[in-house]
């Protein structure tokens, strides 16, 4: 397991309640998962992103009014044989980020097959989000807004089309899943897992919608 680097804001005074979630992404091999976190926790992007092996660890942040949420990222590996991995990254979790690459209509049925699997074995109250992305290549769409759309509303779920390579919707993903999640005082502090620790890194640049 590959980890990958801290980045998230330290809390300023008067930032109110922190909440701290366990969120994976989920999807097909080469559909940009990992280039999404690296958008999100670094403001980076690389056009040639090694294949994730077994699943990385990052975490971030996002600053909501009076909450500061932290996010605790697994970045799960999208080839077939990583797959009997996944439930004991996306155990416990509070939200997870299905990703699907708009050029490849194979790549939305494995989403749907993720969703149907996160539906079944997640935790009843996980927050599910579905990024079409590479919307960058929207000349090469296979996969309609609309179809992707449709499919969101009819099993609740947030949907954006994103691109890891120019930011598109990256940033807004996130800020949607935590404001979407519960901000109760049963997360307000310490890991819901238990046996990760946060470090105190400096930010990244390039993460919007954190505290400044």
């Amino acid at each position: 397991m590959a980890q990958r680097g801290n980045a998230q804001r330290p809390s300023g005074g008067g930032q109110g309640k922190i909440c701290q979630f366990k969120l994976v992404l989920l999807g097909e091999s080469a559909v940009g998962k990992s280039s999404l976190v690296l958008r999100f926790v670094k403001g980076q992007f690389h056009e040639y992103q090694e294949s994730t092996i077994g699943a990385a660890f990052l975490t971030q942040t996002v600053c909501l009014d009076d909450t500061t949420v932290k996010f605790e990222i697994w970045d799960t590996a999208g080839q077939e044989r990583y797959h009997s991995l996944a439930p004991m990254y996306y155990r416990g979790a509070q939200a997870a980020i299905v990703v699907y690459d708009i050029t490849n209509q194979d790549t939305f049925g494995r989403a749907k097959t993720w969703v149907k699997e996160l539906q079944r074995q997640a935790s009843p109250n996980i927050v599910i989000a579905l990024a079409g992305n590479k919307a960058d290549l929207a000349n090469k769409r296979m996969v309609e807004y609309e179809e992707a759309q449709t499919y969101a509303e009819e099993n609740s779920l947030l949907f954006m089309e994103t691109s890891a390579k120019t930011a598109m919707n990256v940033n807004d993903i996130f800020l949607a899943i935590a404001k979407k999640l519960p901000k109760s005082d049963s997360n307000a502090s310490g890991s819901p897992r238990g046996d990760v620790s946060l470090s105190s890194n400096q930010p990244a640049q390039g993460a919007a919608g954190c505290c400044k």
